[in-house]
């Protein structure tokens, strides 16, 4: 297994995560702990989570199947979603924030999260309220480090800006959706991330399944799969082409006799600024067939053949300015 740092921090985190959103949901306790099991023999130490995945089952299977382990695993959660019916019960306001950290360590069991992660937007609260109150809880000991998902990269940029001006904890770690279908993170968010050294860990590395080699071109819907009930299937978010892209990742697997979605996968953790992927599983033998990935590299020709197909079209300013760094050296040079 290999470790990377995540972001500017010191914590080493394994390049695989283990994804809990199966964990009480289609996956019963028993195969939760046999896929955590199975996730640590690989050597992953890197463990993800939220306080509303499963309608709050996924914590505490999560935290039952590390309680041995706890000081040798990273472990992150995440808060915003609505964890009742009340109107502080979701959201990043000061007073959902305490609450819904007390929630998590309970359900857990642990005395501390390692990476704490907003999970939505919230523009009804300030954030300058969010981020003061998770220094709070970083200075309490409570949180370690925090981070955000699905944040715009305005909002991101701003919200550095103003940890960094009010001396607050920052955000560092940044958790996106990112596939070969769902490349939208490229034009604006990672360059962010890796000027300002955020960690990047993305979720859906297989576009809900899509990429596994269990569709072919053309299908978006197959029985006794999350897409038939439209359960966490982000087909919404999928590029024009992406169908195009998966015949082109069906052909790469032949060719390469492995399995498309330890290519799918192989492609994300070998983009510029990705930390970690995020993989989760209903049963130990999809989860055995993702991890296979952690000793193998794709080689330079299929991963060409992977980003020709699924690369996104410039979009302006990024159209206006390619290539002005070589007209300016080419104007020094005839100057000269």
């Amino acid at each position: 297994m290999n470790y990377r740092r995540l972001g500017r921090t010191g914590l080493k985190v394994s390049e695989f995560c283990l994804g809990t959103m199966t964990f009480g949901h289609s996956a019963d306790e028993k195969e939760s702990r046999r896929m955590v099991d199975l996730a640590i023999d690989a050597g992953v130490n890197f463990f993800d989570t939220a306080n509303t995945y499963a309608d709050g089952r996924s914590e505490p299977i999560l935290g039952k199947a590390l309680k041995d382990k706890r000081d040798d695993c990273v472990v992150s959660t995440k808060f915003f979603n609505p964890t009742g019916t009340g109107p502080n019960d979701s959201g990043m306001s000061r007073v959902h924030i305490m609450n819904a950290i007390e929630g998590s360590l309970s359900r857990l069991g642990m005395d501390y999260i390692d990476v704490y992660y907003i999970h939505h937007v919230d523009v009804q609260t300030p954030l300058e309220e969010m981020l003061r109150t998770l220094d709070d809880l970083v200075r309490q000991g409570k949180v370690r480090y925090i981070a955000c998902s699905n944040y715009q990269a305005w909002r991101l940029c701003d919200a550095l800006w103003i940890s960094e001006f009010r001396n607050l904890a920052r955000f560092e770690c940044y958790q996106p959706q990112y596939s070969l279908v769902v490349r939208d993170i490229e034009q604006e968010l990672i360059p962010l991330c890796l000027e300002k050294e955020l960690g990047v860990v993305v979720w859906s590395p297989l576009a809900g399944g899509f990429l596994t080699g269990k569709y072919e071109p053309g299908q978006r819907t197959l029985p006794g799969t999350r897409s038939e009930d439209s359960w966490a299937y982000p087909q919404r978010y999928y590029a024009a082409n992406a169908d195009d892209t998966l015949r082109t990742l069906l052909e790469v697997s032949k060719q390469l006799g492995r399995n498309p979605a330890q290519i799918a996968v192989r492609w994300v953790l070998d983009q510029p600024g990705i930390t970690s992927a995020i993989v989760g599983a209903r049963q130990v033998d999809q989860l055995k067939t993702t991890l296979g990935v952690s000793d193998w590299q794709l080689d330079d020709e299929s991963s060409s053949k992977l980003e020709t197909v699924s690369h996104l079209p410039e979009r302006y300013p990024e159209s206006m300015e390619s290539g002005m760094v070589e007209r300016r050296i080419s104007a020094v040079g005839i100057s000269s």
